[in-house]
C-alpha cells in the first residue's frame, strides 16, 4: 500500500517566503506545525492507502484528466483558517480565481469515479496549506496577524502540471516522492 496525492506542486517565491516567515515569527510561541518551502503544493485530490497494482490505471486516468485540460495561471493571495477563528485547524493561502482549477479538480475527479477509486466526499475548496495548528493560545492574535494579509497578493502561479505523490510518513514530517507528472 502506498498513501497517495495529487497535487500541483508550488516553489514559493520572495513575497510567499517573507510572508510565511513573518507569520511563523509572530506566532512562533504557538504549537504550529509549518510546511517545509519545499514540501509546498495543492491538493487536488487525496487517495490515501492504495494497493500498488492500482497505481498503472491511476496514471493512466490522470493522463487522460491532464491531457487537454490547459495550462492555466492563478495567483496565491489572502490568509485564513479552516475550522474558522474559534477553532482553528489549518492555516492556509487562497487561491484566485478558482474557476481553472475547480474545472481541473472536476476532470480529475470524473475519471477516478470512473475508475473505482474512492475519493473525499467533500466539496473541493482550492488552497496552499502552510501551517497546522496543533494547539493554540491565543486566537485573537492568531485572526490579527492573518487578518494582515488579508487582501495581499503574494505570487502568480502558471499551472503546467499534476503530480501524483506519495506521502511517506516520517518521523521529522512527510517525505513526497513524484510517482508521475502530468503535463496540462
Amino acid at each position: 500500500m502506498k498513501r497517495l496525492f495529487i497535487a500541483i506542486k508550488i516553489v514559493p517565491g520572495g513575497d510567499l517566503l517573507r510572508m510565511i516567515s513573518s507569520v511563523k515569527a509572530l506566532l512562533g510561541d504557538e504549537s504550529i506545525k509549518w510546511v517545509d518551502s519545499g514540501n509546498i503544493h495543492i491538493t487536488l485530490a487525496f487517495l490515501g492507502d492504495t494497493e500498488e497494482k492500482k497505481i498503472k490505471p491511476l496514471t493512466r486516468i490522470l493522463e487522460k484528466a491532464c491531457t487537454d485540460s490547459g495550462r492555466f495561471e492563478f495567483s496565491l493571495a489572502g490568509t485564513g483558517v479552516f475550522k474558522n477563528y474559534n477553532d482553528p485547524r489549518v492555516i492556509w493561502v487562497g487561491i484566485h480565481p478558482e474557476q481553472d482549477i475547480a474545472k481541473l479538480v472536476t476532470r480529475i475527479n470524473e475519471g477516478l469515479k470512473s475508475g473505482g477509486y474512492l475519493i473525499e466526499d467533500r466539496s473541493f475548496r482550492p488552497h496552499l496549506t502552510i501551517g497546522r495548528i496543533r494547539t493554540l493560545k491565543d486566537n485573537d492574535r492568531l485572526k490579527r496577524v492573518l487578518e494582515t494579509y488579508r487582501d495581499t497578493e503574494f505570487q502568480i502561479i502558471s499551472a503546467a502540471e499534476v503530480i501524483l505523490y506519495e506521502s511517506i510518513l516520517m518521523q521529522s514530517g512527510p517525505l513526497y516522492k513524484e510517482l508521475g507528472k502530468f503535463s496540462l
